[in-house]
């Protein structure tokens, strides 16, 4: 697929899938279109060339209600969580139960339950989400895209700006999604220790390309100039005192 804003090459030939029941993290420098193409695959960017085929459907030529059907069977975790900051957490995830569903609302309280038990905030459900820290905001987020029981999960940077514990907590929800839900996800991310915790399969954007495609081990020890200046930390310069 390629895509172009003005003169800019964002993604320029990018040729990717994901097999059921795979964690697909997606990584590269800052900038290089990684939250782009999570955006094209939900269907809210329309590449100039190319497709995004899921579940035998090309999503870029779909009507819009014809695309609202499939989005049902896929779920997004934005970065910033993007909770509604006047509704509580229970109203939050039953957003698009409400939305998208003819459940009637004790039907909808008993998935809320589920999925808010399932990410460990079935006590907070009546609090807003500027009452929760950073990490469970994350996690509400979460149970909101699981409300319609996705088959495929879109996570756009998880553990941004989450201390060690909050992060593998998101890892271990990830997972747990995986063995126990038989979700497939797609994550995107630069926090290293989740990446190599969560991953099945790892690709690399460069450049609007994808120059590595494979096993999390075979990343690790990529000879690619690009890959292995990424995974080199970066040097310390000791302060002499004076």
């Amino acid at each position: 697929m390629k895509l172009k804003f003005a003169d800019k090459v964002i993604l320029d030939g990018v040729d990717l899938s994901v097999n059921a029941q795979e964690v697909l993290v997606i990584m590269g420098l800052s900038g290089c279109g990684k939250s782009t193409l999570l955006s094209v695959l939900v269907g809210l960017l329309k590449v100039d060339q190319g497709c995004v085929m899921f579940k035998e459907e090309d999503m870029t030529r779909l009507s819009r209600p014809a695309l609202n059907k499939v989005r049902r069977h896929i779920g997004m975790v934005y970065q910033n969580a993007a909770l509604i900051s006047s509704m509580n957490i229970r109203d939050n995830v039953g957003l698009p139960l409400h939305e998208l569903t003819t459940k009637n609302d004790s039907e909808i309280n008993t998935i809320i339950d589920q999925k808010l038990e399932l990410i460990g905030l079935k006590d907070d459900g009546e609090k807003i989400p500027s009452e929760l820290s950073g990490g469970m905001q994350k996690r509400a987020g979460l149970a909101r895209a699981l409300a319609l029981d996705p088959e495929l999960v879109l996570f756009d940077e998880p553990s941004a700006g989450l201390d060690p514990i909050n992060s593998r907590i998101i890892d271990d929800l990830i997972i747990q999604l995986r063995d126990v839900q038989k979700v497939t996800s797609i994550v995107v991310t630069h926090q290293m220790d989740s990446a190599f915790a969560i991953a099945t399969r790892m690709a690399f954007l460069h450049e609007g390309k994808i120059i590595y495609d494979g096993t999390p081990d075979g990343f690790r020890h990529s000879d690619h100039p690009i890959i292995q200046k990424f995974l080199t930390p970066p040097s310390t310069s000791k302060l002499d005192g004076k």
